[in-house]
């Protein structure tokens, strides 16, 4: 969307904000939409902040990426465990099942509710339309929003609220401009999506029905975009994640929170964003036109282009930095595999000494600032995996005993493929997931409290990581159950016989899916737990350990690889210390019985669900359509 009422200082001139904005953080692009665009400078966005920030992060990456191929092939050559899972891994890519329908949108200057038709794609992408008709025959949307970072809201009063303080007027400043009216008369049933660097979008169903499947649907929409590089588990996206955290930390910034979800040049143009957000506020708002919440929605949209400039670089430098990225990878597998032996010895040689060096600051640390809060955070964790998980299997159970029932009672074979295909389609309803889902939300209040005390802000993305979770083994249940009951079932059995097959098919999933939950849900608190604590420990170890890091860094620097540093080793160290506590609190949790996992075995990422080889949006430049059905409302 186009600003062309926004004056700047004394330019004089009206320009597309987006075109603008493109060629003052990405200097080095002048063609956008075809026009020639000769830059311009503005004291309210440094030029070249993109090129600036791609500079200071891509040497991380690279590091991260020759550390993810050195633990790639270490994996691989070392001892090979047992499979662990006992279902089937579902093949259906994930997504959102499409949804269409009418709403009213509030658009337009003066903002006015305007009859739309709406899509929401299954890759997660909003669309609406003029008229029913136009989608149908294919034509070109009014609009679209990819619904990464997006969050839905129901509530009129809690929105006004939001308006009212997110562009509050300077004390003593009296504006001549009398407030346009924005969203004075009550919306029954609204459906507000407010993001905070993108402009928002105000829509209005007819009736709470409505509204509730449409709320459902978006917010797995922003689930979907936001957790791409968390469910992803090739090397790249690993590396990504790790170079994010490793380059906050050299910008002092420790804790985690929900700046990376989203796809790779997503979680770029936030970490940007984020950084220009201040003097953005302090030099633009002042002189920003309109009173009131209209002021609020004007500097919405503001950001909105300035969000769109900030993506438009970081998709282009990632996409320049894909070919450097690929032979760096080849290079690396050549040079690393044959001296993989000699560096993991001496990796193991520095990791004993660090470790005896830093391990008097480091107990004491996790003694006096640790130890008395990972009980409480290890058990809210559990219980709250635990009652998802729950909630899982009693769905499942459900769902296999309606097919049974359908079986013995139904004979018709439209009304059973019918059931079949429902069945199917349980791991993508957001309306019977929902059951699920709404464990994690209810968590979130509690494991903010616990964990916001360490610097850890993001509890967002741990709630996506155990709804993405719950889905994962519906999903991988389902698929199990649809294939054993393909191949016990044969045309030779009555209604009754088939039943009864599917009874012990029945069986069989549900300790496959007991045994799979189990292991998943000790993966899944080992990941968020040191997601929570590392980053606090490797804080409060920064002054007193790192100086120590030198003496050791000639015995590194000897081997002439980037993916062995004293920085990855100290980790390391730090990783596995901590680690130990954690499994010591887990068998306290579960009982040693049920502790199954050892330290070894479990994943360091919060997500672990299997192989989504995903793509980001900066690697393949367009986010396609996924297949699956479509609800209508």
């Amino acid at each position: 969307m186009e600003l062309e009422h926004v004056f700047w200082g004394n330019f004089g001139v009206r320009i597309g904000i987006r075109k603008w904005l493109l060629c003052l953080v990405c200097p080095h692009l002048r063609q956008v939409g075809g026009d020639l665009i000769q830059p311009l400078h503005h004291p309210f966005v440094p030029a070249g902040q993109v090129d600036t920030l791609l500079r200071n992060f891509l040497p991380c990456y690279r590091g991260q990426l020759a550390a993810s191929v050195l633990w790639q092939i270490s994996r691989e050559l070392g001892p090979q465990e047992p499979a662990g899972c006992q279902l089937l891994h579902s093949k259906k890519l994930p997504r959102v099942r499409e949804h269409r329908g009418p709403l009213t949108q509030l658009q337009g200057h003066p903002p006015q509710w305007q009859p739309i038709f709406c899509v929401l794609r299954g890759d997660g992408r909003l669309e609406w339309f003029k008229h029913r008709e136009e989608y149908e025959n294919g034509d070109r949307p009014l609009g679209s929003v990819v619904l990464t970072g997006y969050t839905v809201l129901t509530s009129q009063s809690e929105y006004l609220h939001l308006l009212d303080t997110l562009c509050p007027e300077p004390s003593g400043h009296h504006t001549q401009e009398e407030p346009e009216p924005l969203l004075e008369m009550p919306v029954s049933f609204p459906l507000f999506l407010q993001h905070p660097f993108r402009r928002h979008l105000c829509f209005s169903a007819a009736t709470a029905e409505v509204q509730r499947a449409w709320r459902l649907a978006l917010q797995g929409g922003i689930r979907l975009r936001g957790t791409v590089l968390q469910r992803s588990q090739a090397p790249a996206a690993r590396a990504f994640l790790d170079a994010i955290r490793l380059y906050r930390q050299q910008q002092g910034h420790f804790g985690d929170d929900d700046v990376t979800l989203g796809s790779d040049a997503e979680v770029l143009t936030a970490l940007l964003m984020r950084e220009l957000l201040p003097a953005l506020r302090a030099q633009t708002l002042p002189r920003l036109r309109g009173a009131g919440r209209a002021r609020a929605w004007a500097w919405a949209k503001l950001l909105d282009g300035v969000h769109a400039a900030v993506l438009a670089g970081a998709s282009t430098g990632l996409r320049a930095f894909q070919p450097e990225k690929e032979e760096l990878l080849a290079a690396l597998e050549k040079t690393i595999r044959p001296d993989v032996d000699q560096m993991l010895k001496l990796r193991e040689r520095v990791l004993g000494r660090l470790q005896a060096n830093v391990q008097g600051p480091l107990e004491s640390c996790l003694r006096r600032k640790v130890d008395a809060q990972l009980p409480r955070v290890t058990q809210t964790l559990l219980s709250t995996v635990e009652a998802e998980l729950t909630a899982v299997q009693t769905l499942l159970t459900q769902g296999m005993d309606r097919l049974s029932c359908h079986l013995r009672g139904s004979p018709s074979s439209t009304r059973l493929r019918k059931e079949v295909y429902s069945f199917g389609e349980m791991p993508w309803d957001p309306e019977l997931m929902q059951t699920c889902y709404r464990e994690a939300e209810r968590s979130r209040g509690r494991l903010g409290q616990l964990a916001e005390p360490f610097g850890f802000f993001g509890t967002q993305s741990l709630v996506f990581g155990a709804q993405d979770l719950a889905q994962q083994l519906m999903a991988d249940a389902v698929a199990t159950f649809l294939q054993l009951a393909d191949q016990c079932l044969t045309t030779a059995l009555d209604c009754d016989q088939a039943a009864q097959q599917l009874e012990k098919v029945r069986g069989r999933v549900l300790k496959k899916f007991q045994s799979d939950s189990g292991s998943a849900q000790r993966r899944f608190i080992h990941g968020w737990l040191l997601c929570i604590f590392l980053p606090f420990v490797l804080s409060q170890l920064e002054l007193s350990c790192k100086a120590e890091l030198s003496e050791f860094e000639g015995d590194v620097l000897a081997v002439g690889s980037p993916a062995l540093t004293i920085e990855g080793i100290y980790e390391d160290v730090i990783r596995g210390v901590l680690l130990q506590r954690i499994n010591r609190e887990l068998k306290k949790a579960l009982g040693a019985s049920n502790m199954s996992c050892t330290l070894d075995g479990c994943s360091e990422l919060p997500w672990d669900q299997g192989e989504t080889d995903v793509e980001t949006e900066a690697q393949r430049g367009t986010c396609s359509r996924q297949p699956g059905s479509s609800t209508e409302v």
